[in-house]
């Protein structure tokens, strides 16, 4: 098909995600390769986000495709409740890499059904209710994980699961609790313990995080705040749930993102750079004693696809690349550039208020005026923002424009010339929102 027959076929058949589908303009796609993307007419495309933050290998990769192709010769499916060599071969690879004594794991199809399992295994294991979740989050698009979702697609989907208390952030999203991360981590945790003794510890069955936060700003937690949460929780016998969908398999420069804070969760979930979302798969991984809890007593969950065989043979591939070509050292080393081009662009447009980013975990926000004031209201929209998003597809680089910011996730095996050429886009780009910066 040319790309107009796609385009037109896939809105006439197909619905598309938090949309409605005569303003969705699809980009059409025929292949990929590497950190870029073609059109049927051949246009070659950058893609700087990973689609959503998950092709962290990059697109075809052939040891992947490989692996997948002799995994359909030898084992499709079989039912939930068998073994089979590549479960059994995943679930020993991914105790090797996860850290501490998260050495067992639930599969499914994706992080939203990793998220709504890790909520049933708390309430069973700890036999309380409440969850805790962050305002600046999310969690997925199921009934429940929706719940836990802070952002504003959470509001066209309540009422939803009882039992969520959400609360604000190390850094929330027009304030602050401090200046310094300390500041921050003391005053944070602080009223978050008040929060806790309003609510009752012992109503509380655990509190789910980003340990980097994800689309809702690219955040990385302040110094000290992840062994603080760990300490305060543990203190109240809540369980910490980590959720490295988006931040985990090398994004941040580590396997998963709360390496950095040097702490160990009792449950972690994780999708999308499990597979490089090559094959569908996600996974929620449990401690020791949550694990052998499990032996003795149900867990109420299952999935008709849990452990299916291809996914398993993909992620197993996946992370053998990862390994292999060293991406998560390359995603230090890339962060670096990002981080100098960042900070070039900050220096140089006006309307470039701050770059955020670790590894290649990065946005930049867009401001009006010289106040700070970010461009676009909460949840809302400025045109000289749609305007860059144009310059950005125009320009033949593929990311995401939300309110005030864009992102900069490109694959983890991007080279230096590649990123360079990103920011060379993004920085003519700028152009167009200083021209509306007031001052």
């Amino acid at each position: 098909m040319n790309s107009e027959e796609m385009i037109r076929l896939c809105k006439e058949h197909t619905m598309y995600s938090w949309a409605a589908t005569d303003a969705v303009a699809p980009l059409p796609i025929e292949r990929a390769e590497g950190v870029y993307m073609y059109t049927p007419e051949g246009e070659k495309i950058l893609d700087f986000n990973s689609q959503l933050m998950c092709v962290n290998v990059g697109h075809g990769h052939p040891k992947i495709r490989e692996a997948i192709k002799a995994q359909v010769d030898k084992l499709t499916y079989v039912y939930p409740g068998t073994a089979t060599e590549v479960r059994a071969r995943l679930g020993k690879l991914l105790a090797e890499i996860t850290p501490g004594d998260l050495n067992t794991f639930f599969f499914t199809l994706g992080g939203a059904e990793a998220n709504e399992n890790a909520i049933k295994a708390a309430r069973l294991y700890t036999g309380r209710h409440k969850i805790l979740s962050r305002y600046r989050s999310y969690h997925g698009a199921t009934n429940a994980c929706m719940q836990l979702t802070g952002d504003p697609r959470r509001w066209m989907n309540e009422p939803g699961m009882p039992g969520v208390v959400r609360v604000m952030d190390p850094r929330p999203y027009d304030y602050s609790f401090g200046d310094t991360d300390e500041e921050k981590t003391r005053n944070n945790l602080k009223y978050l313990e008040e929060v806790i003794m309003y609510e009752g510890p012992q109503n509380i069955a655990a509190m789910f995080i980003e340990a980097v936060t994800g689309t809702n700003g690219i955040m990385p937690p302040p110094a000290g705040y992840l062994k603080g949460l760990r300490e305060l929780l543990t203190k109240h016998g809540i369980l910490l749930v980590c959720d490295e969908v988006m931040a985990g398999f090398g994004r941040t420069g580590k396997m998963f993102s709360f390496e950095h804070g040097d702490i160990v969760p009792d449950i972690v979930t994780m999708a999308k750079g499990l597979t490089s979302s090559y094959i569908p798969l996600g996974a929620m991984a449990v401690s020791d004693p949550i694990a052998k809890h499990f032996r003795t007593n149900t867990f109420w969950g299952g999935l008709t696809y849990n452990a299916h065989a291809v996914s398993m043979a993909t992620a197993i591939a996946a992370i053998e690349v990862l390994q292999e070509e060293n991406l998560i050292e390359n995603a230090v080393n890339m962060g670096k550039i990002m981080r100098a081009e960042m900070d070039r662009l900050v220096a140089k447009h006006p309307s470039a208020r701050e770059g955020r980013q670790i590894g290649l975990f990065g946005i930049m926000d867009v401001q009006k005026n010289s106040k700070g004031e970010l461009l676009a209201p909460y949840n809302g929209t400025h045109p000289a923002m749609g305007k860059l998003a144009k310059h950005f597809r125009d320009s033949g680089m593929f990311t995401f424009v939300k309110w005030s910011s864009f992102m900069c996730n490109p694959p983890l095996c991007i080279n230096e010339e590649q990123l360079r050429e990103g920011f060379a886009i993004i920085d003519r780009g700028l152009d167009i929102t200083d021209e509306v910066f007031e001052g």
